[in-house]
């Protein structure tokens, strides 16, 4: 079972981002057809930071016809391709512009893509499947098109490769035809029912899309997109999302700005079931019981938790989004010890304790560097394990020795804490701030943070107390 719910978590947020003050915008027009599998986009992207290394990621199915320096000058661009991007996933191609020099980087203020992508539509699972389907995926399934916008980089944006920041997330200002569809979605807005809509944003979004031919439901409290199931199944799931929202915001004091979207799709690849997260959008790809089917199924349990942390990713991922060594740490960490702490409460002792004692069976044996020392993401073994059980495990820990109050508090500190690089040092500055008492922050650097035993001393102070 721990497989296949890492997965299903891994799979939810970009791992190095950094919520930056000065976000790029994009504008222009894009047309698709879920029929014929096509993209045509004329999309121009400005206020771009001024980086010297920098990439540009485009999905590698998307064919350019020019790249456009629109400002100072405006004038076609010759570029080159980078195989050092930091990404191992294989959808995006990175370009670049080389400078006169020809062994530096050039950066426009302002810059036009034209291109048209066509990719495989897989209509059923009997004849016209493919072999697999994934997160970055651009996903035609004969009447949806489905694409986030991190991983499949269905439109461009720019990599800070110096500094690992990725800005994905733009301000967005886009004319959007989709002649066969019936209905438009772009995460940032709600769904519209048109085959053509202006779509734009007053703050900056990953622009996840799904596009085609289905229905939504709009409750107030949630959007589900292409809604299968009954109408008391739907009112019950909006009610319990609902009490976890509002449980969040009365132990954080930050209101959630908008509600969370659901869609409901099935895959290119038959026997695939998994869902991810480019929020507000919580994807749901699968038949049956797979995909958000298994958020409906009654008979099991496991997924009041995962609904638990994918809420919780509002807040590290969407409100503050961390970066640095540490960055995938804090965001799945934090967001896993406050899941557990919402089922404590909501769901009870026992449900609670059973999630623990899962954990302690994933720790067995498991070995770290400790935090202090880690200054890679490389250099950290077993990520799975790494940032759902032993983080949060060691954050249950530091309650015990802090109690909850103050960690409730050492959490909101971080996500209002506007700082460069959410690393070791910031964290420990935070929970020094929050406690304002060295010896016990002493004392948990030594225990946790810079303990090669760390995961011993985790497992035993719980065990033994």
């Amino acid at each position: 079972m721990k497989q296949i719910l890492t997965i299903i978590l891994s799979l939810g947020f970009s791992i190095m981002t950094i919520a930056q003050e000065n976000y790029p915008t994009i504008k222009g027009k894009v047309k698709i057809s879920i029929i014929e599998g096509t993209f045509d986009c004329d999309l121009t992207i400005s206020n771009i930071p001024r980086i010297q290394d920098y990439l540009i990621r485009l999905n590698s199915g998307m064919n350019l016809l020019h790249i456009k320096s629109k400002k100072p000058n405006d004038f076609v661009l010759g570029f080159r391709k980078s195989d050092k991007d930091s990404t191992s996933t294989g959808e995006s191609i990175a370009y670049y512009f080389p400078d006169n020099s020809g062994k530096g980087k050039f950066l426009p203020n302002e810059l036009q893509f034209r291109y048209v992508g066509k990719y495989a539509v897989a209509s059923d699972t009997i004849n016209n499947y493919s072999k697999t389907d994934w997160k970055g995926n651009i996903a035609f399934n004969g009447y949806s098109v489905r694409a986030d916008g991190s991983q499949s980089a269905w439109y461009p944006y720019i990599y800070d490769a110096k500094n690992d920041i990725s800005y994905e997330k733009m301000y967005y200002d886009i004319d959007f035809d989709c002649i066969d569809c019936s209905t438009i979605y772009v995460n940032g807005n709600k769904p519209v029912k048109s085959t053509k809509v202006n779509l734009k944003t007053n703050q900056p979004y990953e622009m996840a899309v799904f596009c085609g031919k289905f229905d939504f439901i709009d409750d107030g409290n949630l959007i589900l997109l292409n809604p299968t199931f009954s109408k008391n199944d739907i009112n019950d799931f909006s009610k319990l999302v609902n009490q976890y929202k509002q449980y969040y915001e009365s132990k954080l004091k930050i209101k959630f700005s908008e509600p969370p979207v659901f869609v409901s799709t099935t895959p290119t690849a038959p026997k695939y079931g998994w869902l991810f997260v480019s929020y507000p959008t919580i994807m749901g790809i699968g038949y049956g019981n797979d995909g958000i089917g298994a958020l409906f199924d009654k008979d099991k349990d496991w997924y009041k938790q995962f609904i638990a942390h994918e809420l919780g990713h509002y807040y590290f991922g969407t409100y503050m989004v961390p970066n640095s060594e540490l960055g995938d740490m804090i965001s799945e960490g934090f967001t896993e010890y406050m899941s557990l702490k919402l089922v404590e409460e909501i769901q009870g002792k026992e449900f609670y304790t059973k999630k623990i004692n899962k954990k302690f069976e994933y720790l067995t044996d498991f070995k770290t560097i400790p935090i202090s020392k880690i200054k890679s993401i490389s250099e950290i073994v077993d990520r799975q394990t790494f940032v759902y059980d032993y983080a949060p495990m060691m954050f249950i820990a530091i309650e015990k020795e802090i109690g909850l109050k103050k960690m409730w508090e050492w959490i909101g500190k971080i996500l209002k804490n506007k700082s460069d690089f959410t690393n070791y040092e910031f964290l420990l500055s935070t929970l020094r701030e929050t406690l304002n008492d060295e010896k016990k922050t002493q004392k948990i650097v030594e225990q946790y943070f810079n303990n090669d035993k760390s995961t011993e001393n985790i497992v035993n102070d719980l065990k033994n107390k």
